[in-house]
């Protein structure tokens, strides 16, 4: 897994192409106008109308600041409702997944190896593991245990963690149906990005995907099983995201969040892929990673200049999306299929402190926009 020289790439992005002729390409090309179209007018509507009040009486320079700072706002909300627009359309019918991911099909008989990676740390081991018993039982009931194993992929620097982490992975390797592993890293480097590269790096050849965990992921053995499947369908699909769904919700503000992504997170999760195409994000976990791409394109350098924009990346997931992109290997949202799930923070602090540290990952972002190389949608996922 070579660290990536990013600034130097000779020429495009390495064509993708999944679909079989070039209809399915024109029509992409057709969505993509459609909505980018749709969210230009909506987003100068909403500006403008802003823009139209405050002017009554007149624009100070705060105002000025404030009405300038609203405009890619606008944006990007109106790109999510006309996205939301499309899915909710599509939904009305009987739509298909792109890459023939199928529940109602009898389930499927599986060759290649994949490894499940779940990397920890300082987590709650009792609730790690107690995911983990919930996926391996699960599996077990598809029949293709054989095909997965287990990885957990520890960075925890507390003694008391790391004991309880080794207790309870003793209890779950005499248990578990699957192959299990436990492994502890001496140094942090590189964060999540640096633990999944250093597996990658040392048992990586042995497995033809790994399906990538947070340490509140939950999975089941069918949506795993399908994952894989779809990958050995699909030689060159580099990445396949699918959308977890928030369970466990205790507080109010949790359940909040949890219905929300249940009323309407598969109507704009639908039509990001419709749009998106083969040029899709990563969201860094329950997602399945053809191994060989990832190592081969995904390595991730010490980015140059002060912080926020250098240092380690800490956003990786969109940049090894476009990365991947970049190398020939597409990326695709599995929009229809069921059975991957995450938690939530509990409260609004915890929320904030969440998307303070996604704030500052994607600040890195500025200055990997122009990276030479990358298809222009991996561009406007990093914007």
């Amino acid at each position: 897994m070579p660290v990536q020289p990013l600034a130097f790439w000779q020429g495009e992005a390495k064509p993708a192409a999944t679909a079989p002729s070039n209809t399915v390409w024109e029509s992409l090309v057709l969505r993509r106008w459609a909505v980018f179209v749709a969210t230009a007018i909506m987003g100068f509507a909403g500006w403008k109308a802003t823009y139209d009040t405050i002017a009554l009486g007149g624009v100070t320079r705060l105002e000025a600041v404030c009405i300038t700072l609203l405009a890619p706002l606008f944006l990007a909300l109106s790109l999510w409702f006309c996205t939301a627009v499309a899915g909710f359309v599509i939904l009305l019918g009987k739509p298909k997944d792109p890459l023939g991911i199928d529940s109602a099909k009898p389930m499927p008989k599986l060759r290649a190896r994949t490894a499940i990676l779940m990397p920890v740390h300082n987590e709650d081991a009792t609730a790690v593991f107690a995911r983990l018993r919930a996926m391996d039982a699960s599996l077990a009931e598809t029949g293709a245990s054989r095909n997965f194993d287990i990885f957990v992929l520890s960075d925890t620097r507390d003694p008391a963690v790391a004991l309880a982490e080794q207790a309870c992975f003793a209890r779950f390797r005499r248990e578990a149906h699957s192959n299990v592993f436990y492994r502890v890293r001496k140094e942090n480097t590189g964060r999540k990005a640096g633990n999944v590269a250093d597996w990658v790096r040392r048992w990586g050849s042995a497995y033809e995907h790994m399906l990538v965990l947070d340490a509140d992921s939950l999975m089941t053995g069918e949506a795993m099983v399908r994952l894989a499947d779809a990958m050995e369908r699909h030689p060159r699909v580099g990445l396949i995201q699918t959308m977890p769904m928030i369970i466990n919700g205790q507080t109010i503000f949790a359940r909040t969040l949890q219905f929300a992504t249940r009323l309407y997170g598969r109507v704009a999760w639908t039509g990001l892929a419709w749009w998106s195409g083969s040029e899709s994000s990563f969201w860094g976990h329950n997602a399945i990673v053809r191994t060989r791409a990832f190592a081969e394109t995904c390595g991730l350098p010490h980015l140059n200049g002060p912080k926020p924009f250098g240092g380690e990346v800490m956003s990786h997931d969109a940049l090894e999306s476009a990365l991947l992109r970049r190398g020939g290997w597409s990326v695709h949202l599995a929009p229809y299929l069921e059975g991957s799930y995450e938690e939530s923070p509990s409260n609004l602090l915890d929320f904030a402190t969440r998307d303070r540290r996604w704030c500052r990952g994607n600040v890195q972002h500025v200055p990997l926009i122009a990276l030479p190389g990358l298809h222009w949608m991996s561009r406007l996922h990093l914007v």
